[in-house]
């Protein structure tokens, strides 16, 4: 359907795959893909080989093969640049993924009329529904909207993905940069405490691990961090919790808005 070959097509580091593949796809335009340990399919191509928008294209009618019995999480656009040798990957990366298959809390806090405010690629791990967002190609650009909204002085849900956890440093196994990274975040916290209202809660967790001193370049599984903040929070252990599901209980009862079908509110017990 879209006229061009493929290269790979195999399981596969995206990093990798692009070193290895990345000349022949110049030389010949068929498109670079693979799958990864999680569910998704990914498209590559490099920028002056492939316009953007027909690779976005592209991987909307994979989108559109890739359901059914053993759909496809997410389809990914990975759009690199460079040199055989020195290619990188650009922040024009694109998720399209499955519908959610239930209700969400997207969709409870809407039907609430209840503003949400997205900020990085949260909007594509919803197939766009029930928010929008402004994509983000650093942390620091991350960090300077999530202060612009909280500046606005409206209420609401900001989602937030800070990206470069994962793909600038976790994937590509950057410690130094891991730790420079996580030293800037850390540094940033005392500004946005300092902008947060008295009821507000902030809530700073990650989706899985990406631990960058392993030989792998993939995800890593640990258990992951759950930080509650804000004027109103009560220092205490949370301990190990039974779901991820329970963050998005927590907020729904912090809103007042209907339970969801998994997960168990744990606001009751940092709440003051």
């Amino acid at each position: 359907r879209t006229g061009r070959g493929w290269l790979g097509n195999k399981a596969a580091s995206g990093t990798a795959i692009i070193a290895e593949l990345g000349a022949e796809h110049q030389r010949t335009g068929q498109w670079i893909v693979y799958t990864s340990a999680d569910s998704v399919f990914q498209v590559a191509a490099h920028a002056d080989t492939v316009p953007l928008e027909e690779l976005y294209r592209a991987c909307e009618m994979a989108r559109e093969l890739l359901v059914g019995e053993h759909a496809v999480s997410r389809v990914i656009a990975r759009p690199f640049t460079g040199t055989p040798g020195a290619y990188q990957r650009t922040p024009h990366r694109r998720d399209f993924s499955i519908a959610p298959v239930g209700s969400t809390l997207l969709d409870r806090l809407a039907e609430a009329g209840i503003e949400r405010v997205g900020i990085g690629k949260v909007d594509d791990l919803f197939a766009g529904r029930g928010i929008t967002s402004e994509h983000t190609p650093t942390n620091r650009d991350a960090y300077r909207l999530i202060e612009q909204a909280l500046d606005r002085g409206k209420s609401g849900f900001i989602f937030v993905n800070v990206i470069e956890f994962d793909q600038t440093w976790g994937h590509r196994n950057d410690v130094a940069g891991f730790h420079e990274g996580l030293r800037e975040l850390d540094a940033w916290i005392p500004r946005l405490e300092g902008r947060v209202r008295e009821d507000d809660l902030i809530i700073i967790t990650a989706d899985h691990g990406n631990d960058p001193t392993t030989p792998s370049t993939d995800h890593s599984r640990e258990a992951v961090p759950v930080l509650a903040l804000g004027p109103r929070v009560r220092a205490r252990g949370l301990g190990e919790r039974a779901t991820f599901a329970d963050l998005g209980a927590t907020v729904a009862e912090y809103f007042g808005v209907a339970r969801l079908a998994a997960g168990s509110s744990f606001l009751k017990e940092v709440w003051a």
